[in-house]
Formats: structure tokens, sequence, C-alpha cells
């Protein structure tokens, strides 16, 4: 993820999903940012959000004090969401690496990052250096 170098202005979204051993127990945290914000009712918040299932409810805070140690915001919750209304937003593979690498060894799990981009070709991804196996082409494109 490190030597990508893709064109951070066609990110979309991205997820970094931190899943507890053993799998086959569904215990994840999932933090997601959307270029465009993350529905919240009839609004968009711009932020970064995270879900979790499985987790604790002793656990929420401190995995929210992480994120807002990092990129701020305000909290916001609904059902298993935290938004962090306003916060710092991160494109960079340098920093969605770093941030996969701090929540694995803070939280003890392992981070799988997905990436969805606009507008960028098939030979952009390629250059980019993103590993052609993993790359999904958009249905109808």
């Amino acid at each position: 993820m490190e030597n990508f170098a893709y064109d951070e202005k066609k990110l979309l979204n991205w997820e970094i999903k931190c899943v507890r051993s053993p799998e086959s127990e569904a215990i994840f945290i999932g933090v997601f940012l959307y270029r465009n914000g993350t529905p919240y009712d009839y609004e968009a918040v711009k932020g970064i959000t995270y879900y979790y299932n499985n987790i604790s409810r002793k656990e929420i805070p401190e995995i929210t004090k992480f994120l807002q140690d990092r990129f701020n915001g305000r909290e916001m919750e609904k059902g298993e969401r935290i938004f962090l209304k306003d916060s710092t937003e991160i494109y960079s593979p340098k920093d969605l690496a770093n941030l996969a690498k701090e929540l694995e060894k803070k939280f003890n799990a392992k981070a799988t990052i997905s990436l969805e981009f606009e507008g960028l070709s098939h030979e952009e991804l390629k250059e980019a250096g993103l590993p052609e196996a993993k790359l999904l082409p958009i249905p109808g494109k």
C-alpha cells in the first residue's frame, strides 16, 4: 500500500476493516471515509466514520478516542456507526497504510484496505502499482 502512487483526487472511498481472530466470531471494526460524505439520516456527514460488530460497548470510547486523537471531529452515533463529523480526511497511500498498521497494533486485529476510485482508467490503476488480481471492474463501464 505504501508504494502505491495513485491520484488522491480520484480516490472516492476507502475502508480499513480490522478483524480479530478467530474470524468465525465476526469481531471487527471498519474505519472508512466517503469523499462526498457518509449518509446520516437525510444529510451527508463529512469525515471519518467507523462501524463495529461483536465489539463490547465498553470498547467503543477507546476506539473513538484513538481516531479523534488523530483526526479530531465531533462524535455522532447512529446504530453501530460512529461518525467523526468534520474530522481530518486522509487519502494518501502512506497515511492509509500507517492508519491500518496502528489499528492492527492497538486493537489486536488484522487489517484489510479497500479503495474505490472514480474516473481512473485501467492503465492508471496499473501505473499506480495496484495489484491487478484485486482490481474489480465497475459493471456497465
